[in-house]
């Protein structure tokens, strides 16, 4: 602590927090945690690699996935470092500036997966109701322009954050909620006027929700062209090319969901899934990604089977 005034000091360590009351076994809950990181990030890698290296899969749909892992690997290499250190060397201790840098990269992670699942449910209501346009109305060329739109946008929306964070005092209560940095839980912590992070942290929730509204408003036109279509085995085929980015939305933005009721209501909920539903909304959607895209994607799934049949040939 740097003592700055006489009435209080300043506090510039947070602790971060494992499992409430199974710290005992803090050991133990890295290995399955360590499997799931490991898993994400090889399962992420597989995807990216395999639609680099075949040119069958240079399209638009799977450069939005390739963008989706990315993302993906993304928010699993932030909040990597310090689940680690709580949960194999019970290290619960983060610098300010390091947390600072933490939410600020998991924000932008988070807000940059939204989009391109936004991207993506417009990807699939074009392909469907416009195919005979679709591959010249998304080139490769707006392909990248895209990627890089919204890849600003995710940045310069979360930019304010570490700077608005680092502003406040921090003098009182030094332990945080979860076992990485979030920006509402940061800023719960300050002794001094937060009403700036509020209305950002208000701004940042109501994007993912717009993006979500975008979503759902596009599968709406989705349904409506494929109920225009008058067999239904072409109806089923249609709807069938949407099964994975469905799943990918649920798992994504369910989580979030979840964490923000328990934020809002849940004032009497155990720590233990306070914590739990944190870890799902980091863990989950790089781990099951790769997974539900493998098993639903015959083009993805056939390419990685003949690579892994190849290596042990």
């Amino acid at each position: 602590m740097a003592i700055t005034n006489t009435s209080y000091a300043e506090i510039t360590t947070f602790l971060l927090v494992g499992m409430p009351g199974l710290e005992h076994a803090h050991i133990w809950i890295s290995i399955p945690i360590c499997s799931m990181y490991l898993t994400a990030i090889l399962g992420n890698c597989t995807i990216i690699f395999i639609i680099k290296t075949e040119p069958s899969l240079h399209e638009p749909m799977y450069y939005f996935l390739s963008l989706l892992s990315l993302s993906d690997l993304g928010l699993s290499l932030s909040s990597l470092p310090t689940m680690l250190r709580i949960f194999l060397f019970n290290a619960p201790e983060i610098s300010a500036n390091a947390c600072f840098a933490q939410e600020f990269f998991i924000h932008g992670f988070t807000a940059l997966e939204s989009s391109i699942l936004l991207i993506m449910s417009f990807d699939r209501f074009l392909a469907i109701h416009n195919p005979l346009r679709y591959s010249s109305i998304l080139t490769s060329v707006r392909v990248a322009q895209i990627g890089m739109l919204f890849s600003f946008k995710s940045i310069l929306l979360v930019l304010p954050f570490p700077f608005t964070l680092r502003s406040l005092r921090y003098c009182k209560k030094s332990q945080l909620s979860h076992s990485y940095c979030l920006h509402q839980d940061v800023m719960k912590l300050s002794c001094s006027d937060n009403r700036i992070d509020v209305i950002y942290g208000f701004l940042g929730a109501l994007c993912l929700m717009v993006d979500f509204m975008l979503i759902v408003v596009s599968y709406i036109l989705i349904l409506k062209t494929v109920l225009g279509i008058a067999s239904r085995k072409e109806q089923l085929k249609a709807l069938n090319t949407c099964v994975s980015h469905i799943c990918a939305v649920v798992i994504f933005y369910l989580p979030i969901i979840n964490l923000a009721i328990v934020h809002r209501f849940g004032q009497h909920v155990s720590p233990l899934i306070n914590v739990l539903m944190a870890n799902v909304l980091l863990l989950v959607p790089p781990l099951m990604n790769p997974i539900v895209y493998c098993v639903k994607t015959r083009q993805i799934r056939v390419r990685v089977v003949a690579k892994l049949c190849q290596k042990q040939i």
